[in-house]
């Protein structure tokens, strides 16, 4: 079973990439932008670092040198290329890269058919850390596409006819609750320990802010009123969301389906922090804290929005949704848990290091894996982080 399953995982990787051309692989239009290609080589290279050289006797790897290339942030594993010129990189070709995902996956077969003890919590987080290159690959594509004139899509997806209703609160007494990750299934490590919170009495909305809400924030002149805005975030010359354009008179967004008039019933999307956080206090409410959205979540089923298959799925307007839509900004910040002990080594690195200026986002988007969506999940982000798929809902104090 964990050879199908990571193959199915490799698989899909390389699906999101077969119906674009070479040169939209290789494009980084910013810093936080990585190339289609780097994702296709650094999936690849974290099976090479992290299982094939320790547990594999005599792996040779296809190319040394993309050890240097192709590592992320894993100080601990070596030197690194500089992050904001991955787009420098015209070599290895596509075809390289290709051939370099096919030598890893020859040998990952090899490993995982050799039925080799003690990698499966490996084996498990290089799945899930795969996963999230998806839903990276999407998210740095789109913003590839909308920097070019002509506006291409990356495929059709479906839109939203659902109606705009509104808010029921959901209502909380507080109280003493347990968070965290609770020890069944697979969960990063910076979902645990699990542990108790006290939480005072609260509400929090029922769905997310829609498209046509964010509108009338911006038309109260919510984006001029300083009284609004945290200090970082006043005067950053922002006037709408990211990827919204004004044409004609009418608000317009860019999509993976390429440009569309803004659907009103849908949720704000592509906010930073601070806008979420000026939109919440114009409400006359606040953003939630994480351990109020996971107590609340936990208790409504998961449904995803972009399966392991390769389908968008638009969400059900059926009640309360916490999962799948897009990615929802708390007021928290990104700290540890009591008693949070990082992995040993470089694969340590991968959560731990980044507690600091950022802050927690819950849910899951539209284009996360339906198998991340889960109620432990922390995502983090800096303050002024808009090209992922973040938006927000309400809560307010009882």
């Amino acid at each position: 079973m964990t050879l199908e399953r990571y193959r199915q995982v490799r698989d899909f990787t390389t699906k999101l990439a077969e119906n674009l051309e070479p040169e939209d692989l290789v494009v980084q239009s910013m810093e936080e932008v990585s190339p289609t290609k780097w994702h296709l080589a650094h999936t690849s290279w974290f099976w090479e670092v992290f299982l094939l050289e320790p547990f594999l006797p005599g792996y040779e790897p296809l190319d040394p040198r993309y050890h240097f290339l192709f590592n992320s942030y894993y100080v601990q594993a070596g030197e690194r290329h500089c992050r904001a010129q991955r787009g420098y990189l015209s070599r290895p070709t596509v075809r390289q890269v290709m051939a370099y995902r096919a030598h890893v996956d020859e040998a990952m077969g090899r490993l995982l058919d050799s039925g080799r003890e003690g990698i499966r919590e490996l084996v498990d987080l290089g799945l899930n850390h795969e996963q999230q290159h998806q839903e990276l690959i999407l998210t740095d594509l789109k913003h590839v596409f909308s920097v070019n004139p002509l506006r291409p899509a990356y495929g059709s997806l479906p839109s939203s006819a659902s109606a705009i209703r509104s808010v029921e609160w959901l209502e909380f007494d507080g109280g003493i609750h347990e968070i965290g990750w609770d020890g069944k299934g697979f969960a990063y490590d910076n979902e645990g320990p699990r542990h108790r919170v006290f939480l005072e009495p609260f509400a929090l909305a029922d769905r997310l802010v829609t498209n046509r809400e964010y509108l009338e924030f911006m038309e109260d002149g919510g984006y001029e009123r300083s009284e609004l805005w945290m200090s970082e975030g006043w005067g950053r010359g922002w006037t709408e969301p990211f990827y919204w354009e004004r044409r004609d008179g009418e608000w317009w967004s860019y999509t993976l389906g390429g440009l569309r008039p803004i659907a009103p019933a849908e949720p704000v999307v592509h906010l930073n922090w601070f806008e979420a956080d000026a939109f919440a206090r114009w409400a006359d409410a606040r953003l939630p804290r994480e351990e109020e959205w996971e107590v609340v979540a936990a208790g409504y089923p998961i449904e995803g929005n972009l399966a392991d298959s390769g389908r968008f799925h638009p969400a059900a307007a059926r009640g309360p949704q916490f999962y799948g839509d897009v990615w929802e900004w708390t007021g928290s910040s990104y700290s540890p848990y009591p008693g949070y002990r990082p992995p040993t080594g470089a694969v340590g690195e991968y959560n731990g290091k980044f507690m600091s200026n950022q802050y927690v986002l819950r849910g899951g988007s539209c284009v996360t894996s339906a198998s991340h969506l889960r109620p432990t999940y922390r995502n983090f982000f800096p303050a002024d982080t808009s090209w992922q798929f973040s938006g927000l809902r309400l809560a307010r104090d009882l």
